[in-house]
Parts: structure tokens; C-alpha cells; sequence
């Protein structure tokens, strides 16, 4: 899926998220549109095995019959993320903190959170987010921790 994040005058409640968006390391990754061989992604994943090289771990694997190396830093630079620097990981009470700053009107001591809770440009963006980056382990309606953080 692709993201389409063009300001129009029927969304204009929602221009500053996509403005968010534009400027966030992810935009390049949301919005790029990439033919992929379904044969090819089978032929990954039958053949993935995780190795550690040179103390870097990674994802080796064959497409179209030739070795493959994946790391966190091809993964970085291919999808343009430019954020190798950046936090991967909060704390819960800065998660819930946060949250708690952008409106949240639910309860703040599970790690999931229900997207209806949101105003209508947060939940837009944590749709978005949920569709584009997730990897589909709760309903669409609920936000897990993973996905707030990226948001944060």
C-alpha cells in the first residue's frame, strides 16, 4: 500500500498531519510504490535464516536465485530513514505521557490504544501508520505500543 498525502480542500483538518508526514523520515517509505514478485517474496522467505557477520546481525536470504545481506543499516538507507541516530525504543510513562498530550481520552495503563480515542487528524495518522508500518498483531481500531512510538 501506498500513502496518498496530497492537501486538498476537503481535508483540510488534516494538512498538518500530512505536513508531519512530508517532513518525517518515513515519508520516502509511506509513499513509495515498489513492484514486488510475489514468487520473489516466497523465495525470501523459504530461504531466510538470521546470521551475525562482523558483529552485525543479519538477514541472509536468495531472490531470483542470488545471496542476499539485509541489516538494519540497508534497510535504513534504502527506505531513506537518514535516522540511524534517532530513539528506537520509550519508556512506557513517556509513551503514556505523550499520548496523554495529544488528547487521548482512554485509559493509560495498557499498551494498546483505541484509535476512536483520538481526535480525527490523530486517528488519521495512526491509520495510516497501522496500514503502512504495522505488522497486523491487533485490530485496526487499536494502536500498539510499537506504532506510538514511531508516531512519538
Amino acid at each position: 500500500m501506498v500513502a496518498y498525502l496530497e492537501k486538498t480542500d476537503r481535508n483540510v483538518e488534516f494538512h498538518e498531519i500530512i505536513d508531519f508526514l512530508r517532513r518525517s523520515s518515513i515519508h520516502y517509505a509511506l509513499t513509495i510504490s515498489r513492484v514486488v514478485s510475489t514468487t520473489f517474496v516466497v523465495q525470501f522467505w523459504m530461504s531466510a535464516k538470521s546470521k551475525i557477520i562482523n558483529n552485525v546481525r543479519y538477514i541472509t536470504a536468495k531472490v531470483a536465485g542470488k545471496p542476499v545481506n539485509i541489516s538494519e543499516a540497508s534497510i535504513r538507507s534504502d527506505l531513506l530513514f537518514d535516522d540511524a541516530d534517532g530513539i528506537d525504543s520509550l519508556h512506557n510513562q513517556a509513551i503514556f505521557d505523550t499520548i496523554q498530550l495529544m488528547g487521548y481520552e482512554g485509559d493509560l495503563t495498557g499498551l494498546t490504544f483505541n484509535k476512536a480515542l483520538f481526535s480525527p487528524q490523530w486517528r488519521f495518522l495512526f491509520h495510516t501508520m497501522n496500514h503502512y508500518i504495522s505488522s497486523k498483531s491487533t485490530s485496526w481500531d487499536q494502536i500498539p505500543t510499537n506504532i506510538a512510538t514511531a508516531v512519538i
